[in-house]
């Protein structure tokens, strides 16, 4: 008899059209469906000891949804709340999901999203079978690419544009690394989960999708039949799919967007075809490994707040203002430089008054010698690569935008140099270098 069983459960959960989308400065309202978002979830037992992991295709999910949601799984199947984890894909074409909304169609989205991502986790614990587990890293090239540049003038821009003369270098790296986790069970179809970090903003527009994840998803188990999968996105916060070098074919199927970067349907599943090739790659030569253990541990931490310069809030509130009236066109900035300046602006009028601190929860999932390492909030490729290699682990699997979603999470260098990120974090420069010390100390605390 195996100490080890899995449950895996899958649900739909694609809006009602007119409800508005989540992921950018602007407001879009769903007019169609692409393809459907899903919520997957994986249920672990280990001699009693149950977990169960969540993606859910949505943009982001902020703590009091998190709550929310964990509260109705709790109530129904009785998992402490530590041992209940929910990750988003990070889709930029799914509904927003604000608890406090005005708006009624995200009010009844929310209420039905609880009940289904409940519903789902039921479904996966009263799947569970015999199981055993194995691991392999694959490579996904080419598909991931730095997104923040050093230009000529000094300044350090987000997305400057294909082609643009005035880059200078690019700022950091890819982790072109696929974690594979697979689950052979006993009388049902094997479980794969899937992490990867790159942002899932490929699609753009007004169409409901799970962009490239869902893609990942669709084309792995089509081409291996029995199979089912979850995807979990890794570090991802200054990477996405644009390639500024992009020539000839590169551009098949990517059209400028509103922001100027180049965004298509076409080019989210070739991402898919990629990610999925990279699981094939190492599907039937996973690392089979006993599992005898399964331990949580879960901590919270203290993390500082970007509050504004005072003397720098009538210009901050100029330009909220003018954002909020939908007059964008009177700030001088345009395509990734407005959004960078709006997104400054957001953060200093909303940290104005404080908090002086964010208290955040990361929780460790350790599997026999794989472990999964929770990140609220949207992690650089640092992160990722430093708590991948905590020490005596056979596989780290870091889970970013994971029991809630804080923003981004810059590097003390993306502070020093400027940009996107760092300017629109809601946390004082430290904040990644302070994640991968805790999520190490946490990793280590589960040996």
């Amino acid at each position: 008899m195996s100490n080890l069983k899995v449950g895996f459960a899958r649900v739909d959960v694609t809006p009602q059209m007119g409800t508005p989308i989540a992921g950018y400065f602007k407001e879009r309202y769903a007019e169609a469906v692409l393809d459907a978002l899903e919520v997957n979830a994986v249920a672990i037992d280990v001699n009693g000891k149950k977990v169960v992991l969540l993606s859910v295709d949505h943009c982001g999910l902020k703590i009091g949804a998190i709550t929310y949601f964990k509260g109705l799984i709790k109530e129904a199947t009785g998992l402490s709340e530590d041992c209940i984890i929910i990750s988003v894909t990070h889709t930029h074409t799914g509904p927003i999901t604000e608890m406090d909304s005005k708006n009624v169609l995200v009010q009844k989205y929310v209420e039905f999203l609880g009940t289904r991502i409940r519903d789902c986790a039921m479904f996966a614990l009263n799947d569970l079978k015999d199981a055993k587990m194995g691991w392999k890293v694959g490579s996904a090239p080419n598909v991931a690419f730095v997104r923040r540049f050093r230009m000529k003038d000094g300044k350090v821009r987000t997305n400057p544009g294909i082609g643009n003369p005035d880059i200078l270098a690019p700022i950091g790296d890819v982790d072109e690394r696929v974690n594979v986790l697979r689950f052979d069970r006993e009388g049902a179809e094997s479980v794969v989960i899937i992490n990867f970090g790159n942002h899932p903003d490929v699609v753009g527009g007004c169409k409901i999708s799970a962009d490239w994840p869902g893609f990942a998803r669709r084309i792995f188990e089509r081409s291996i039949p029995g199979v089912k999968s979850m995807f979990i996105n890794g570090a991802q916060g200054d990477v996405n799919h644009v390639n500024v070098n992009a020539t000839l074919g590169e551009l098949n199927d990517l059209e400028n967007d509103f922001d100027d970067v180049l965004r298509g349907y076409g080019h989210a599943r070739h991402i898919g075809n990629v990610v999925a090739g990279a699981v094939m790659q190492v599907f039937d030569k996973v690392n089979y490994v006993d599992v005898d253990e399964l331990k949580v541990v879960e901590k919270t931490i203290s993390v500082p707040s970007n509050m504004p310069d005072p003397k720098d809030m009538p210009l901050a509130h100029k330009y909220n203002d003018l954002h909020n009236a939908g007059k964008d066109e009177e700030i001088p900035f345009k395509a990734m430089e407005l959004t960078t300046v709006v997104a400054e602006a957001g953060r200093m009028v909303r940290l104005e008054n404080g908090p002086d601190h964010f208290d955040m929860k990361i929780t460790g999932v350790a599997l026999g010698n794989i472990a999964f390492i929770t990140i609220p909030g949207e992690g650089f490729t640092y992160m990722g690569r430093a708590l991948k290699e905590a020490k005596g682990w056979d596989l780290v699997l870091p889970c970013i935008l994971t029991n809630g979603s804080y923003g981004y999470f810059p590097t003390q260098e993306a502070y020093d140099e400027g940009g996107y990120e760092a300017r629109s974090s809601n946390f004082k420069a430290g904040v990644a270098e302070l994640f991968v010390k805790e999520g190490t100390e946490l990793l280590d605390s589960l040996r």
